[in-house]
């Protein structure tokens, strides 16, 4: 995936960076800082997209005395 894609991210993220930018928008801001800030503050609140999680599950056993 290339550096800046937003594929990773789920639509609840897309959907708040999208009302994030509007607002910075109409504070004045131009487009291209708009969309930094919203991406950014999204980032800050839920820690980025979705990464790739292992799909094994712990086999360790626990002794029980």
């Amino acid at each position: 995936m290339p550096r800046g894609s937003k594929t990773s991210y789920s639509s609840k993220q897309k959907r708040m960076a999208s009302h994030i930018e509007r607002s910075a928008k109409r504070k004045g801001r131009s487009t291209k800082t708009a969309e930094r800030i919203a991406w950014a503050t999204v980032n800050k609140q839920t820690g980025g997209g979705a990464k790739k999680r292992s799909t094994k599950s712990s086999s360790r056993k626990t002794s029980h005395k």
